[in-house]
């Protein structure tokens, strides 16, 4: 029994608490600023509390610490299971770990100080940037070693949506952030003027598109089927669903810059790839569905598969949205308001947020060699404030978007603006307040599951699980 290899799981383990932590500072950060937007006193005039600094802090921390922990846990997770064969080189899997959580406190130093880029999801200056290089560098090394030492011949489907998002962000995050640098804390980039820009959005909806999208089907695609105890809908359709997103995702980015300088024609094939991109995100999103065919009776009494077909009705939500908000005439009302926010929301907290949430509960108790996790009660009351706290978040920038983007385009009769930007902004307050309710309750929500996840973990002994024998 000693000779046998055992799974790899201590990196897991780390990444899957660290991903709560990080989800409870990355939303704090986010309730902070929401209630600046309300009640601009709260930075006390102190330039690193001030909205412009812990913006950027609290999209790098939802996206790259909770998101970014969740994706890089799980995938060391699944990719052995499915694979039949420990993680290639533990010790560089190690090294991911710790220079991930290195990087995200260089993260949260610089940015309350100012030392940014100015780049959106691509904030932190020169030095950081090559550490992230090479941390995720190792990343897909130990990924793809795994791979290549499978004792299984099939590659699983969830292992080719986490491969297809850890090669694209090496290649988005390299090239965006190419930069002369000036000193250890200022780098002006190699690009300039429309350049700058379409490759900057080249990288920032593909950040979405393979950071928060293909990584977390990969997720969906593992755990739905474990929980449910079903086989996935349709393994046709997921290969299908896979090469027709990453094919596509790559060419939307530039709805991002509709009625700018940057070609008309650029302009219009972002809004085309995005309209094709409705189809391949919807398939996915029936397949993970149907995977409750024959099964379904278990959403009575099972919240996180609650959690994770609300996650996957909020994906498809989300991916009906964006093609319709790049077309051209619709994001003339859209862009620059809060129905961009609400939008950004729907996906990050209904999708990718609940899809992270339910897949750490089916993860942290086999993690422990629990049944399951210590109160399936709280889970279910975690389910509902989420669920809540996203819906009252996402109306409210709905509306106050659709309103917003109205009042800016009101003309009187003389051809004068009807209101002044001031105007647009008071009429947009309640919202403000709707949008701090439910982002608070889906922080709350957050806490609740570190209380669950750390009754479970308290006084259990990690597992260790012999790879099985494909003979």
């Amino acid at each position: 029994m000693s000779n046998q290899e055992t799974y790899d799981d201590k990196v897991v383990r780390q990444f899957a608490v660290m991903t709560v932590v990080w989800g409870i500072v990355g939303m704090l950060v986010g309730v902070v600023i929401a209630a600046q937007m309300l009640f601009p006193v709260l930075n006390f005039d102190i330039p690193w509390l001030t909205f412009s600094r812990l913006r950027p802090l609290h999209t790098n921390a939802v996206i790259f610490a909770f998101g970014g922990s969740a994706l890089m846990g799980t995938s060391y997770y699944v990719v052995q299971r499915t694979c039949h064969a420990g993680l290639f080189m533990p010790k560089l899997a190690a090294f991911t770990f710790w220079g991930w959580m290195l990087i995200i406190v260089a993260a949260a130093i610089t940015l309350p100080l100012g030392i940014t880029q100015g780049k959106e999801y691509a904030e932190l200056e020169w030095p950081i940037d090559i550490a992230i290089a090479v941390v995720w560098i190792s990343y897909a090394v130990v990924f793809f070693g795994t791979i290549v030492k499978r004792k299984v011949k099939h590659i699983y489907v969830a292992n080719w949506f986490y491969g297809a998002f850890i090669i694209t962000v090496a290649v988005l995050h390299i090239f965006n952030n190419l930069a002369i640098p000036v000193t250890w804390t200022k780098s002006y980039p190699i690009y300039s003027g429309a350049v700058d820009a379409m490759v900057q959005w080249w990288y920032g909806h593909n950040a979405v598109g393979f950071f928060l999208t293909a990584g977390f089907l990969g997720m969906m695609y593992y755990f739905v089927p474990k929980r449910a105890e079903r086989p996935v809908y349709s393994y046709r359709l997921s290969i299908v669903h896979f090469w027709a997103l990453i094919s596509t995702y790559m060419w939307a980015g530039p709805h991002h810059l509709h009625y700018t300088s940057l070609p008309d024609w650029i302009q219009s094939v972002g809004m085309v790839f995005s309209l094709i991109l409705l189809a391949p995100s919807w398939g996915g999103m029936i397949n993970g569905m149907m995977t409750l065919s024959g099964a379904w009776h278990k959403l009575r009494t099972d919240p996180v598969l609650k959690m994770m077909i609300v996650a996957l009705s909020f994906y498809g939500m989300s991916t009906f949205e964006g093609p319709m908000m790049a077309i051209k005439t619709v994001n003339a009302l859209s862009h620059y308001t809060d129905w961009t926010i609400g939008h950004v929301h729907s996906g990050a907290l209904g999708w990718v947020a609940m899809m992270t949430m339910g897949s750490l509960y089916v993860l942290i108790p086999r993690l422990y060699g629990k049944k399951d996790m210590y109160s399936i009660k709280l889970i279910d009351v975690h389910f509902w404030i989420s669920t809540i706290g996203v819906v009252l978040y996402i109306a409210s920038m709905w509306i106050a978007g659709v309103m917003q983007g109205l009042m800016w385009r009101a003309f009187n009769a003389d051809g004068t603006l009807t209101y002044t930007f001031i105007e647009s902004l008071s009429a947009t307050y309640p919202y403000y307040a709707i949008r701090l309710l439910g982002g608070a309750m889906f922080l709350t929500g957050m806490c609740i599951m570190a209380y669950n996840v750390y009754k479970t973990i308290k006084g259990s002994q990690p597992v260790s699980i012999v790879v099985p024998d494909p003979a």
